[in-house]
């Protein structure tokens, strides 16, 4: 984890990520009051001990990891008036793609969610996109070339 990271986040995003951390503690909570095997608490290692372990391990990595993100989020605020012509944090855009539209939200990384068109403002087509206007082409060098032509921003 990065410790001086700023994670951006939408409102509903923070609501999410502080229901998910209470969903993943009452889990951890419920896992070694019910589930703990007995070997836990013997001092042989076997099999469903290492399991167990593992588990909890990935359990109290997320845990802290969201903990984290929750002491060093930022809200994404509405730009100033002067900034709403540009694409930028929390921007619901619409672009052309070789005669197709698509919409999307710039979301910090956190709430990224390509499917649900949650675009990362560090992923590539973020970064294409940020600071661009209405009109303009924002070109992706993958592999492949695309051009996204912005059609449409609203915050």
């Amino acid at each position: 984890m990065d410790v001086n990271k700023i994670y951006y986040l939408t409102k509903d995003g923070l609501e999410n990520l502080k229901n998910d951390l209470q969903q993943a503690k009452d889990l951890r909570k419920a896992k070694l009051g019910k589930e703990a095997p007995a070997a836990f608490y013997s001092e042989e290692l076997n099999s469903e001990f290492v399991s167990f372990r593992d588990e909890m391990d990935v359990l109290d990595a997320k845990i802290d990891e969201m903990e984290h993100v929750l002491k060093n989020y930022e809200i994404i605020k509405p730009p100033l008036a002067s900034e709403k012509d540009k694409i930028g944090l929390g921007a619901k855009v619409r672009v052309e793609i070789d005669g197709a539209t698509d919409d999307f939200i710039i979301v910090g990384t956190w709430e990224a969610n390509p499917a649900l068109g949650l675009i990362s403002d560090e992923s590539p087509v973020g970064k294409a996109l940020l600071g661009k206007k209405v009109g303009e082409m924002a070109v992706l060098n993958s592999p492949i070339k695309i051009a996204y032509k912005i059609k449409k921003i609203t915050y």
